[in-house]
């Protein structure tokens, strides 16, 4: 339940799982190292230093207590602080009654703790400069001030061992992070390529890395080109045999030209049926081949595609046009026959169409709608398949078809890593089909 919990907030990016990687064990090593080398080696050196100099601090007060009076007190306390490297004044009006320690005062604690459980009669002691130790004792001859150097009681600068790990854990996570960059470049180049190749595009990529990357990317390669002639050998094959084909139905319908028309006509109507199926079949062949990427306005597509339909003189009216209008990379020749699939199916089984576009910072969304039975949620996947026809779903009573106009458009869609999505026209009542291209 633990990990499930963890996982939600776990980084999503390789390099920020990397990252914590490098970076959570770097911390915890400086912690673990700052917990026992500092409390445990500091506070015990500091601990021995300042009980040495409990014994000259014992020392002055029992030699100022010994003494009968003020006079002679100050006297003997003066012969021998100089030696032992301690400032006293005796007897000290400015003695304080609670320790003063800083915040960051690493050692102070236990140089306080030392002096008073060493020394009796401490009134207070002083770590305020960091420099010095100031301490007040009990005496007979009233308050008597010491001070001495802070590096007496305990070792000093302390912080700099931690401004050490800081820098050099920094110093080697960036050594670190340098070279997994090196070995996560050639997984991100492959990620990009194969990202490429969802859109249709051919980037050259040549495997680089650690072994197993290596092996990653001549996997990746094998499967491209795999793709790639089972693609061509698709497209070879339905062209061939749809070009093939064109032939003897040029000679059927010339041997039907010489024939009586009324009893011909039957006989036409079925050559031209197969002479639309074979079109149907020419399109979806091409469709993989398509053109090439070109810098291309949104809106000029949708305008281009509406006058067709207009000098056919189709029913189809503009919708809204949102967003940017800058050139994207598209296939304009691509996009424009998609369009037109979508707008011919929408009146094969409409009575009128509308077409728009929206472009967003991530996608661009062409839309086609109309006004005729459209297509039961349920089917509509099974409706984007080649070669599939929804009779009960759609009209009978427009002409016969091959089941290839929407996997046509499909198949556009991911050439651009996009997608063909079906749904319910709120305006029209008919359906709604959605080209959403990735940019």
């Amino acid at each position: 339940m633990f990990f499930v919990w963890l996982k939600k907030y776990m980084p999503r990016g390789i390099y920020a799982r990397a990252a914590l990687i490098l970076v959570l064990p770097v911390l915890l090593l400086q912690l673990l190292v700052s917990v026992v080398f500092i409390q445990r080696h500091f506070e015990g050196v500091t601990r021995l230093m300042t009980s040495a100099v409990n014994i000259e601090l014992r020392f002055l007060v029992d030699t100022a207590n010994a003494q009968p009076d003020l006079t002679s007190a100050r006297s003997a306390v003066g012969q021998i602080d100089a030696p032992l490297e301690i400032a006293t004044v005796l007897p000290a009006d400015d003695a304080i009654s609670e320790d003063i320690r800083p915040f960051a005062d690493l050692t102070g604690h236990t140089v306080i703790e030392t002096l008073r459980d060493g020394v009796a009669g401490i009134l207070g002691v002083s770590l305020e400069d960091r420099r010095r130790v100031i301490v007040w004792a009990e005496t007979r001859h009233g308050p008597m001030k010491m001070e001495l150097r802070r590096r007496r009681v305990s070792a000093s600068n302390p912080h700099q061992l931690i401004v050490i790990m800081v820098v050099l854990g920094a110093l080697m996570t960036a050594i670190a992070y340098l070279f997994l960059r090196n070995q996560l470049r050639p997984i991100k180049r492959m990620a990009r390529a194969a990202a490429d190749y969802g859109k249709g595009r051919i980037t050259p990529f040549t495997p680089t890395g650690a072994v197993e990357v290596r092996a990653a990317g001549m996997a990746f390669l094998d499967m491209r080109n795999r793709l790639e002639r089972q693609t061509q050998s698709r497209t070879m094959m339905l062209s061939g045999v749809s070009h093939d084909l064109r032939t003897p139905l040029t000679r059927m319908r010339l041997g039907l030209s010489m024939l009586d028309p009324k009893d011909a006509e039957p006989l036409v109507h079925d050559v031209d049926d197969m002479e639309r199926l074979l079109n149907a079949f020419l399109d979806f062949a091409r469709t993989d081949a398509g053109d090439s990427l070109e810098a291309t306005k949104p809106s000029d597509i949708v305008h281009a595609v509406l006058d067709n339909a207009k000098r056919m003189g189709q029913d189809v009216t503009l919708g809204a046009m949102e967003g940017s209008d800058d050139p994207v990379s598209l296939r304009p020749l691509a996009i424009r026959r998609a369009l037109d699939n979508l707008i011919g199916n929408a009146l094969r089984y409409g009575k009128k169409a509308e077409i728009g576009v929206s472009v967003t910072d991530r996608a661009i969304r062409f839309w086609v709608e109309d006004d005729g039975p459209g297509i039961p949620p349920e089917q509509r996947d099974e409706a984007l398949s080649p070669f599939v026809r929804l009779d009960p779903a759609r009209n009978q009573d427009k002409g016969s078809g091959v089941g290839l106009g929407l996997s046509i458009v499909a198949d556009i869609a991911r050439t651009h890593g996009g997608v063909l999505r079906l749904g319910e026209s709120k305006r029209l009542g008919g359906l709604k089909a959605e080209l959403v291209l990735a940019l």
